[in-house]
C-alpha cells in the first residue's frame, strides 16, 4: 500500500476518535449520530466535500504545468542560497537522528493531511457552521494563493542545492514512489506545510477577536492549541529534513495570512448572512472594485512575466542542482501520455568535474532509497542499467522514456571531496507550450491578492476595524 492510502486510512479511523477526545466535558456540542445527514443537507455540507475534490483536481492541474513551463520560467534557488547559506544543513546534522526521522516523516504527510480533513470534520461536528466553511475554504483558497509562486518562482528543495545535505523524506523507501509522483521538488517557496495551518490558526483568532472572546476562554481553545503547536513541530521539520528554506515560513505565514482575509471577509456574504449574495452591488461598486482589484492584478502578473523574461534572458548560466563530492540527487519526468514527447539536456558547468547520470523507472529506483541516500553503487550494479557521463562543459540530451511510467533522472557527483562542487543544468523540453494556462490558472490568485489589499484599504478609510467582516452595503445603516 501506499503511504497516501495508509495515512487516509489512519484518518478515517482516527477522525471520530479525535473528535470525541476534543468534546470530553462539551457533549451537548456532539452532533448526534442520527442527524449527521440531516445536518450535512440543512448546513450544505456536501459543498464542502465538493471543495476537496476541485481542489485535488486543481493540484494535480498545477503539476501537469509545472515541468513543462520550467524551460522559461527557471528556478530562483541562487538568490535564496545567497541570503540564507546553508543554516538548515545545521539544522539537519546538529539534530539528526533515525527514529526523528522516522517519526518527522510521519508527522510530515500524516498530520499535515489529518488537520486538513479533521479540522473541517471537527467544526461541523460541534455545530461551528461558519468555521466549518472558512476551514474549508482555507485549503482551497490558500493552495490556488500559492499556485502562481509554483509556477514561476520555483525554488528547489534544499537537499538539491546544499552539498551534504540528505534529503531524509524523499530517499527513503517507502516514500520515494508516493513523492516523486506528486511532489515536483522544485514549489518550496512558500511552505504549504507553514501556511495552511497558520490560516487555520488565524481564522480562529479573527472569529473570536470579531466575536469578543478571549482565546483561552474559547471552547475550542485545546482544539486550537493543538494545530498551533502541531505548526511549530512542522517549522522545524521541514528545515530539518532537506525539504524548506527558512524563508518560505515566513512567505508561508503571508500567504496563510492572505488566505484567511479573505475567507474572513468573504464567508458572510457566500452564507447570505447580511442579505442576498449581491446585495448592495451596483454598477459604481462593480466598476470600482473592477478598477483597484483587477490594478493590483496586473501589477503582479506584471512582476511576474518580468521575472519569466529575466529567467529566459539568463537560461545559459542558469543552475538547476548543485551537488557536493560524493552527493546524488535527482530530476523527475512525469509519466508522459502516447504521442507526447521530452527531451532532458544534462549541462555540467563544472570546469574539471565528470558528472555521472542514470535514468531509471521510479518503482525501480527504491532498492537504492535508504534514510535520505541514495546509493549509487546499487544503482551501478543493477542489470541493464546504463550509466552515463557527463564531461566538463558538455551537454548530454536524453529522450527515451517509456510511456506511461514515471522516471527519475539520478545524478551523481564522484567526487570524494565534498566541496568538490558540480554545478548542473537541467532542461526538459515538452513539445506543447503551455504558458498560457499556467498564466490562466493563476488569475485567481493575484486577484484574491488584490480583494485583500482593497479590502482593507476600504476599512481603513471608513474608519472601522480590519477584521470587520461585515459587508460594505451595511456600513451605513449601523
Amino acid at each position: 500500500m501506499s503511504p497516501y492510502s495508509v495515512m487516509m486510512g489512519l484518518i478515517l479511523i482516527l477522525t471520530p476518535l479525535i473528535c470525541w477526545l476534543f468534546t470530553i466535558g462539551r457533549e451537548d456540542t456532539r452532533t448526534p449520530l442520527n442527524k449527521i445527514f440531516e445536518v450535512i443537507h440543512e448546513k450544505r455540507y456536501y459543498l464542502h466535500a465538493l471543495g476537496y475534490i476541485f481542489i485535488i483536481r486543481w493540484k494535480a492541474l498545477t503539476d501537469d504545468l509545472n515541468e513543462p513551463i520550467k524551460v522559461q520560467t527557471g528556478n530562483f534557488t541562487n538568490w535564496v542560497y545567497a541570503l540564507e547559506g546553508e543554516v538548515t544543513l545545521w539544522v539537519q546534522q546538529t539534530f539528526e537522528n533515525a527514529m526523528l526521522t522516522e517519526f518527522l516523516n510521519f508527522h510530515y504527510l500524516f498530520i499535515y493531511l489529518f488537520l486538513i480533513y479533521i479540522t473541517t470534520v471537527y467544526f461541523a461536528y460541534v455545530g461551528e457552521r461558519d468555521m466549518t466553511d472558512k476551514v474549508t475554504l482555507n485549503y482551497l483558497l490558500i493552495y490556488a494563493l500559492a499556485v502562481p509562486y509554483y509556477l514561476f518562482l520555483n525554488v528547489e528543495v534544499t537537499s538539491s542545492w546544499i552539498p551534504g545535505m540528505k534529503a531524509l523524506l524523499y530517499h527513503d523507501g517507502w516514500y520515494t514512489v508516493f513523492y516523486a509522483t506528486h511532489d515536483p521538488l522544485d514549489n518550496a517557496v512558500p511552505s504549504l506545510h507553514v501556511a495552511i495551518p497558520f490560516g487555520i490558526i488565524l481564522l480562529n483568532w479573527l472569529h473570536c477577536k470579531e466575536k469578543g472572546i478571549k482565546m483561552r476562554e474559547w471552547k475550542h481553545w485545546p482544539y486550537h492549541l493543538f494545530i498551533v503547536l502541531n505548526t511549530v513541530l512542522f517549522i522545524f521539520t521541514i528545515a530539518y529534513l532537506g525539504i524548506h528554506w527558512l524563508v518560505d515560513i515566513p512567505f508561508g505565514m503571508i500567504i496563510g495570512a492572505l488566505g484567511a482575509l479573505f475567507i474572513h471577509h468573504l464567508q458572510p456574504r457566500l452564507r447570505n448572512d447580511h442579505g442576498k449574495l449581491f446585495e448592495g452591488v451596483d454598477k459604481e461598486k462593480v466598476v470600482r472594485h473592477t478598477f483597484w482589484e483587477g490594478a493590483v492584478t496586473l501589477v503582479l502578473l506584471t512582476l511576474i512575466l518580468s521575472a519569466v523574461a529575466y529567467q529566459e534572458d539568463s537560461i545559459d548560466d542558469r543552475v538547476s542542482m548543485r551537488l557536493g563530492g560524493g552527493d546524488t540527487t535527482y530530476e523527475i519526468v512525469s509519466s508522459l501520455r502516447y504521442g507526447e514527447e521530452v527531451t532532458t539536456s544534462i549541462t555540467n558547468m563544472d570546469d574539471s568535474l565528470t558528472l555521472k547520470f542514470t535514468v531509471i523507472w521510479v518503482d525501480k529506483s527504491v532498492q537504492a532509497m535508504d534514510q535520505g541516500v541514495i546509493d549509487w553503487s546499487v544503482l551501478e550494479e543493477m542489470e541493464n542499467q546504463t550509466i552515463f557521463e557527463v564531461e566538463p562543459g558538455e551537454t548530454i540530451d536524453f529522450d527515451n522514456y517509456e510511456k506511461k511510467k514515471w522516471h527519475l533522472v539520478i545524478l551523481h557527483n564522484e567526487a570524494e571531496d565534498l566541496d568538490d562542487v558540480i554545478e548542473v543544468r537541467i532542461l526538459n523540453e515538452y513539445d506543447e507550450d503551455l504558458m498560457w494556462k499556467a498564466i490562466a490558472i493563476s488569475i485567481p490568485s493575484l486577484w484574491m491578492t488584490g480583494f485583500v489589499f482593497h479590502r482593507l484599504y476600504r476599512l481603513k478609510k471608513a474608519g472601522r476595524s480590519l477584521i470587520d467582516s461585515t459587508p460594505s452595503h451595511m456600513w451605513e445603516e449601523e
